[in-house]
C-alpha cells in the first residue's frame, strides 16, 4: 500500500497536480489500465514437445517450423561446450538424428520432432553454444525446417501438457 501511495504521490509531484482522493481500490484499477502488458506476436504458434525433450514452433501457415531443445533438457545437460548442428536440404522423418548436444556432463542426440527438410542451421551455435544454456527455447534454437506434414505436431505434447510430463519425470527420480 505504501509502495502505491508514493508511486500516486510522485506522480503528483511531477506532473505539479494537487492529489486526487481515490480508494486504495480505485488507484490499484487507475495503476493497473496504465500498465501496458507485451506478448509475443501471433504469427508463431504455440510450442510443441517431444519425450525427448525437443521442441518445435510452427510459422502461422504451417510450412516452416523451428527446432530446438527445451529448457529442462539444457538444465540436465549442463554447461553445452559443442553442438553438431544438421546440414541443410537434408531430408527427414520425425524421430531422426539431425544433430547432436554435448556438455560436460553427456553427449545427446538431436531429433527432429516432424518430417520434412532441414532449410537453416543456427549457425551462431558453431561459435557459442553456451547459447543453448542462456536461451534454449528461443536464441538458442537448433534448425529451421520445412514441414511435410505439420498434422504431425498434433501427436506432440502442448506446454501444459510437457510441463506434466516432466514433473513427472523429476518426481521418478528422486
Amino acid at each position: 500500500m505504501a509502495t502505491i501511495r508514493a508511486v500516486h504521490t510522485a506522480t503528483r509531484a511531477a506532473t505539479n497536480l494537487s492529489p486526487i482522493r481515490c480508494s486504495a481500490a480505485r488507484r490499484l484499477r487507475l495503476q493497473t489500465q496504465s500498465t501496458r502488458s507485451f506478448t509475443r506476436s501471433s504469427r508463431i504458434l504455440a510450442k510443441r514437445y517431444t519425450e525427448d525433450h525437443e521442441w518445435i514452433e510452427l510459422s502461422d501457415d504451417k510450412k516452416t517450423g523451428t527446432i530446438g531443445i527445451s529448457t529442462y533438457a539444457a538444465k540436465a545437460l549442463g554447461d553445452v561446450v559443442y553442438v553438431e548442428l544438421p546440414t541443410t536440404d537434408l531430408e527427414v522423418s520425425a524421430g531422426d538424428a539431425i544433430g547432436a548436444v554435448e556438455s560436460v556432463k553427456s553427449a545427446s542426440d538431436i531429433m527432429t520432432p516432424i518430417s520434412g527438410k532441414i532449410i537453416e542451421a543456427n549457425a551462431v551455435l558453431e561459435d557459442k553454444p553456451g547459447t543453448i544454456n542462456r536461451s534454449p527455447e528461443d536464441e538458442g534454437w537448433m534448425a529451421r525446417i520445412e514441414v511435410t506434414d505439420a498434422a504431425e505436431v498434433d501427436k506432440l505434447m502442448d506446454g501444459e501438457g510437457y510441463r506434466v510430463f516432466t514433473e513427472e519425470a523429476a518426481a521418478e527420480d528422486h
